[in-house]
């Protein structure tokens, strides 16, 4: 009786053990472990070379995960660095998409890196290097892809490869997004002798991945094929993981029946988990995948990366994976000692409060020091100077500051202070004139302290907040993982918000019978506005406005720098548009759609009953509706406004719909345009005045200016 007592005292205890495990955490709690990378990154491919880890991914959040090639490494997979790695532009143009890399080992030991990139067709290009880092040397210097646009198939876009080594020594290669509009997945057989070009290449029929649409992985489970995807889309919560598996490379493939294995979770805390590849440790198996930022950016872009472990059913049934903030257990002990700032009281000159229709999120400066990836300390505005001062309780030794900023691959002006009782300070580091970007930037000295400062001085792009997902404070020294470091940036300093009225149109202030082929801007840039095409001076319903029938004005000024890239900007108008249901309609725009041709790289204003009747940006997933449309054939205030975070449309003084959106502005061959686009969408209405400014105004100063702009009858 005693020994069944003792056995079933043992199963309660191992079984409440294992939900104990088993049991998540918040996803802003202190030392979650996912995400375990300290940015935005997506698309990951996991792979361990010798004793150190390395996470090759899309840089994320910019020109449509268009940023630097850079791949992270750790030892313990728990501190990440961050390196930008060397790789070769095209004979052409410049490397600017850098999409979904992947990694092979050839038999000559060399490193082979595949990458998509849509500039010159979307297409699969290699290069090798002697290290898994660079520098990295074209397999082409022709630039002749490894993968083509068009193949195997006309019109089949080649994208999102990842390469598979068979237990037999044959590397296979499967691609392909949006493959629900084009007829399924990819697969071939690397040409191991060249490692440049694909042979045997044959598509997978539809039937046998269902609900695909991205990022094609195959692993290999006894003596099982396992064709992983991402389905549904990746701009929103239905992205998940899904498999299929066969007895070949080639298929046939039987989709899983527990599909998909992977999904947002019911709380959304893990919101569109996908795009993934897998770690196998001993026996153990590990999904790395991105997941959406929260509070999310809009359109999906915004991504970081996960990791949750995988188990095996049997050799053709994955488990449902659990997504967890938690993440997973430490796969081997860290040499990194104990971070002293972990958890100790923070001050800051300020924190953003986003506020929207959808959002009302802080990002307090007590995040920056709670090892946790997922969350930061972000400044009230993208003004600099900003301040961030942690109080580590008592005076302590002092050797090394590690900061990770929210962005990795661009720099950070900032200095480093310390104090003992927080009213006199000295310098620590002095990085007020860095160009050199880098995850974590490491600064050494030897000193004792109460107090540490950052002060966060300028940053590389133009809008960047002063933001810090964590800064770890240690008494002591330790190895690095490898010697890398990154070039310096040859770009200044960006260019900041000169807190002004830029443009100022106003048909109040004109004459009645004055000529308007030419009217001076009343805004501090100065300049002139050139008309073309239809426009006249009139009254409507006794106010003097412009007509627009079809045409524009466009001034003879370069469109500020403190707009580029993720400026701050408010557009104020007083307008009354009779047709609504029309196309474009657009009030004014600011940018080149042409210079990046990116979803995020154009701003502009519009007026119309559509799905970006409110603000454009090139693409479906990230335009902004009006919630209400304004009423046709009547006056009304229009206000749009980016404060660098959050797009916000105004109608009437009252906010009808916001997003949160990081911008890419292509300004650099753009014009300002009032009525009409760089390709026209012509505004047909009337317009009795519009202002532009290189700032966010509040919701009070925007009823102000209301008020000061409304027009009168005469």
């Amino acid at each position: 009786m005693l020994k069944k007592k003792l056995f079933y005292s043992l199963i309660a205890l191992v079984f409440t053990g294992n939900l104990f495990a088993q049991k998540d955490i918040a996803v802003n709690a202190p030392g979650a472990q996912n995400p375990i990378l300290p940015g935005w990154f997506a698309d990951p491919t996991i792979k361990k070379f010798g004793d150190t880890y390395y996470i090759y991914a899309t840089t994320d959040n910019e020109m449509l995960a268009s940023g630097a090639p850079t791949v992270w490494y750790s030892k313990d997979f728990k501190n990440w660095y961050n390196y930008i790695m060397e790789i070769p532009s095209f004979s052409a143009k410049s490397i600017t998409n850098f999409w979904a890399p992947d990694i092979v080992v050839g038999d000559d030991g060399k490193y082979y890196l595949y990458f998509g990139n849509c500039e010159m067709g979307c297409n699969i290009y290699g290069y090798v290097s002697d290290t898994p880092v660079g520098p990295w040397k074209k397999l082409s210097e022709q630039d002749v892809p490894v993968i083509s646009n068009g193949y195997p198939r006309e019109g089949y876009p080649s994208l999102d490869a990842q390469f598979f080594t068979d237990t037999d020594g044959k590397v296979y290669g499967y691609w392909g997004t949006w493959v629900h509009y084009n007829g399924g997945y990819a697969v071939g057989e690397l040409n191991k002798k060249t490692m440049g070009e694909m042979v045997h290449s044959a598509n997978i029929p539809l039937a046998q991945t269902p609900e695909p649409f991205e990022a094609a992985y195959m692993m290999k489970k006894g003596s099982k094929y396992i064709l992983m995807y991402s389905g549904a889309s990746c701009h929103d919560e239905t992205y998940n993981v899904r498999y299929s598996y066969s007895d070949s490379p080639y298929g046939p493939f039987t989709p899983g029946k527990n599909n998909p294995i992977l999904s947002t979770n019911e709380d959304q805390s893990v919101h569109g988990p996908g795009h993934h590849s897998v770690l196998k440790e001993n026996d153990d198996y590990y999904i790395v995948y991105h997941k959406h930022d929260y509070p999310m950016t809009r359109g999906g872009l915004a991504r970081q990366v996960c990791i949750d472990k995988m188990i095996f059913e049997n050799d053709s049934t994955i488990q449902k994976v659990v997504p967890t903030s938690k993440g997973i257990s430490d796969l081997i002990k860290s040499a990194v000692p104990e971070d002293i700032a972990f958890g100790k009281t923070t001050t800051a000159s300020s924190y953003y409060h986003l506020k929207s229709t959808q959002y009302d999120y802080e990002y307090k400066p007590l995040y920056a020091i709670d090892d946790n990836n997922a969350t930061m300390w972000k400044a009230a505005d993208n003004n600099t100077p900003q301040y961030l001062i942690v109080d580590l309780g008592a005076e302590k030794k002092i050797r090394r500051i590690m900061t990770q900023f929210e962005f990795a691959s661009y720099y950070y002006q900032y200095k480093l202070e310390y104090s003992v009782n927080g009213k006199n300070w000295l310098s620590y580091a002095d990085k007020s004139k860095n160009r050199t970007a880098g995850s974590p930037m490491i600064d050494d000295n030897d000193v004792n302290a109460r107090y540490i400062k950052l002060t966060v001085l300028a940053t590389e792009k133009t809008g960047l907040y002063a933001a810090v997902w964590n800064i770890k404070v240690y008494s002591s020294l330790f190895d690095l993982p490898l010697p890398l470091k990154n070039k310096a940036s040859n770009t200044p300093p960006a260019i900041k918000s000169t807190k002004q009225l830029l443009v100022d149109l106003d048909a109040s202030k004109l004459a009645n019978n004055s000529a308007i082929n030419t009217i001076s801007n009343k805004g501090s840039i100065g300049g002139t506005f050139t008309k073309s095409g239809d426009i006249t001076l009139e009254k409507s319903e006794g106010i003097k406005a412009f007509h627009f029938k079809n045409g524009a004005f466009t001034l003879d000024k370069a469109v500020p720098k403190s707009l580029a890239w993720n400026g701050s900007y408010t557009v104020t108008t007083w307008v009354k548009n009779p047709d609504v249901a029309k196309e474009g309609e657009i009030l004014a725009s600011w940018c080149d759609r042409n210079e990046f041709n990116l979803a995020n790289s154009y701003n502009a204003l519009a007026y119309n009953s559509g799905s970006y009747g409110a603000v454009v940006h090139l693409d479906g997933h990230f335009d902004m509706k009006f919630n209400k449309v304004p009423e046709a054939n009547k006056w009304h205030h229009i206000v749009l406004t980016f404060d660098g975070v959050v797009e916000k449309v105004y109608v009437d003084g009252v906010v009808d719909n916001s997003q949160t959106m990081l911008l890419s502005s292509a300004i650099a061959k753009a014009k300002i345009i009032i009525g009409a686009s760089d390709i026209g969408e012509n505004f047909s209405g009337f317009m009795a005045s519009l202002r532009l400014y290189d700032y966010a105004l509040s919701q009070e100063d925007l009823l102000l200016v209301m008020k000061q702009t409304k027009p009168k009858t005469e």
